[in-house]
């Protein structure tokens, strides 16, 4: 996962390969609950790791809870209906699949058997719409506060034991702004439906009916058999109580699904498919009915039980105009995928997107004009029309995954730009992080799957005097940018653990070489692994520096590194360190920096860090060795220490580490376009 500022996204231009999605976060927070509620151990498998599901399990450990994770597997023991804490601080981030579900359940709850908790969230939670809620629980006899503004998180839910609801009515709920109210009463009445029957009844149209039709399925896993008449009338059957089904299986999240099916539209070649794992046509959940709407847009989809295969078909795509009302989170995808149409795309039905994470039908107006379409948005529709020229686009997020991993589909523009000549721009993703609620690594993922031109790949080199300091600075500059790192003082290193290891002789050129070529070679964070083994600690080692001198003085072996090297050219960018970097490897890198200090500041710093790992030093022999070296690296005959002639010069010899990286990142930032 991203934890940056920002992170950039060269343009995108094809993509192939597999990819198998996270969990459900609709069917992992159902079971969660569920799990929680019932009688006996529940163990659930592929369960979504994020945000949501996170606070739904700290909250289940405060309510007393057993919960346990045992590798991929998830132990869940419930409370069987009964309260085992009676008063409780629960905060819920900004997971509506987590507050809704749990205020129903802890109001019923506290009302008949008492208790006092306190229910709260981030600042957009509390901005999030319970109104319908609440007022369908104080009729109950529910006691029900909200703290702030009426109609809105935080919560306090309170009463006393012994307490009786008033069940004999039918219990009615508006669903024209959230599924989730409904769904939130389906999963908590049950506790109370223990004499007679409970009967539910929508007032209104009831939105994103597939989500209803999750919830029923759950509900009937863990014992309970609804009654409905369509989308008006649900009756929970008296005598009802929870039991854990045992084991229960997390289907992948066809929300999330909806990125890759759309990836497979614009940019899949035919024979070459992006292939999704986790979800397919056996999926219980509504927003699998995107693959109709991707294929009304012209994607070839074939499909199995648990996984999909998309490509494109019909280029551009088709515009489309479509009632929305069936897949709500599933369309802000399709927003994006008219970028590519071949006319104004219309969607409709969603006035659900204005109270989620954001309001996302303005967020998802507002960020796609600043890639060049034209947007015109209303109280429950968005209609995109294609840019006519393609601008390079800095998109907020709102702390919205879905925002983020749409937009991610904008870097495809080069595939448009048939369509729409000009020029192929890069698209930077605020505050990417916050995919974390769903989709941890969805970054990480499409980037397994898309495809860029080498050049596209943004590069910057780093490079300067040994005990310069470039090899903290192209880390940490890494770590901002999100960007790989190609450590080539370890690469050296480790080739000459690896020829020492394979016993050739060290002066030989060739000899070393033709250990390089077949270099198993792979950093891990830190960690350096030879042929799947930690080496970290030889090839750092003051020995490994010695072999690394060694070995890089022959220009066989230079060679035989150089593709190695240019192999960690990957998206979505590379912080290259070292010798050559500017001038040999990647000599079209976007930036370049030159690294100076004096000979004396360099010294120094090179005390203090041996001295800091117990290791006794001159320091008028450390100044003296540095002078020495300096020397044979400038003259050297195989690549000889200088700077590109394109470098920006850096003297960090009265400058700090975070000095050195906010100002590469102030030159960085000017070669950009946004």
């Amino acid at each position: 996962m991203y934890a940056i500022p920002f992170l950039d996204l060269p343009p995108l231009n094809a993509a192939a390969g597999t990819v198998r999605l996270p969990g459900s976060k609709s069917i992992s927070n159902r079971v969660l609950l569920l799990a929680g509620l019932a009688e006996g151990t529940t163990v659930i498998h592929d369960l979504l790791a994020s945000d949501d599901t996170r606070v739904m399990l700290e909250a289940l450990r405060a309510l007393g809870c057993s919960v346990e994770s045992r590798g991929a597997q998830w132990h869940v023991t419930g409370l069987g209906g009964r309260l085992k804490v009676h008063q409780a601080e629960l905060f819920l981030g900004n997971a509506g699949t987590a507050m809704r579900p749990l205020t129903a359940a802890l109001a019923v709850l506290a009302a008949t058997q008492g208790g006092d908790f306190r229910l709260s969230g981030v600042a957009r939670m509390h901005e999030r719409p319970v109104g319908d809620l609440v007022q369908a629980l104080r009729p109950l006899g529910c006691e029900v506060t909200c703290e702030g503004q009426e109609g809105y998180p935080p919560l306090r839910l309170q009463g006393r034991a012994g307490g009786r609801l008033n069940l004999s009515q039918p219990i009615r709920v508006r669903s024209d702004v959230s599924s989730q109210f409904l769904t939130a009463l389906l999963l908590a009445l049950p506790l109370v439906a223990t004499d007679a029957a409970v009967v539910i009844e929508v007032d209104g149209e009831l939105i994103s009916k597939p989500y209803i039709e999750i919830t029923l399925n759950m509900l009937a896993q863990f014992g309970i058999k609804v009654e409905r008449e369509g989308f008006q009338r649900f009756t929970l059957p008296a005598g009802s109580a929870y039991r854990t089904p045992g084991d229960v299986h997390v289907e992948g999240d066809a929300s999330s699904a909806s990125y890759f099916i759309a990836l497979g539209a614009l940019a899949a070649r035919p024979g070459a498919p992006v292939r999704i794992e986790g979800v397919g046509a056996a999926s219980i959940q509504g927003d699998i009915r995107f693959v109709e709407a991707a294929q009304a847009m012209g994607a070839t989809v074939r499909s199995g039980a648990n996984w999909l295969e998309v490509e494109r078909g019909t280029w551009p795509l088709k515009a489309l105009q479509l009632d929305c009302n069936h897949i709500p989170d599933a369309a802000m995808t399709l927003a994006v995928m008219a970028l590519y149409a071949d006319g104004p795309t219309r969607l409709t039905n969603i006035a659900s997107w204005r109270v989620k994470e954001t309001d996302r039908i303005a967020a998802m107006a507002a960020e796609l004009r600043k890639t060049g379409a034209h947007v015109i948005e209303g109280p429950d529709f968005i209609d995109v029309t294609p840019p006519v020229q393609w601008r390079a686009a800095a998109v907020h997020t709102y702390d919205d995954h879905r925002m983020a991993m749409c937009l991610s589909l904008a870097a495809f523009n080069p595939l448009a730009l048939a369509l729409t000549p000009g020029a192929a721009v890069p698209v930077r993703i605020l505050e990417p992080a916050c995919v974390a609620k769903t989709f941890p690594d969805y970054f990480e993922a499409l980037f397994s799957l898309a495809r860029a031109d080498a050049a596209a790949v943004p590069v910057i080199a780093v490079d300067g005097p040994s005990a310069s300091g470039k090899g903290t600075l192209a880390g940490r500059l890494a770590l901002s940018l999100g960007y790989h790192l190609l450590d080539s003082g370890a690469i050296y290193r480790a080739a000459g653990v690896a020829a020492q290891r394979a016993g050739a002789d060290l002066t030989n050129g060739a000899a070393v070489a033709d250990v390089c070529r077949g270099l198993d070679l792979r950093f891990d964070g830190d960690r350096v692994l030879l042929d799947g083994v930690d080496r970290t600690d030889e090839v750092r080692s003051e020995a490994g520096g010695l072999l690394a001198s060694q070995v890089s003085a022959h220009p066989a072996v230079r060679q035989a590194l150089h593709e190695l090297q240019l192999s960690f050219r990957r998206l979505p960018g590379l912080v290259a360190d070292g010798r050559d970097m500017g001038t040999v490897v990647f000599p079209d890198a976007a930036l370049k920096v030159f690294l100076t200090a004096s000979a004396a500041r360099r010294a120094d710093r090179r005390h203090k860090q041996l001295i800091s790992k117990g290791i006794q030093a001159r320091l008028a022999d450390l100044r003296a060795d540095l002078e020495r070296r300096d020397e044979q690296d400038r003259v050297r005959s195989a690549s000889p220490l200088k700077p590109a002639e394109d470098a920006l010069a850096l003297d960090n010899s009265d400058m700090g580490i975070d000095e050195s990286v906010d100002l590469v990142l102030e030159w960085w930032s000017q070669r950009r376009p946004f």
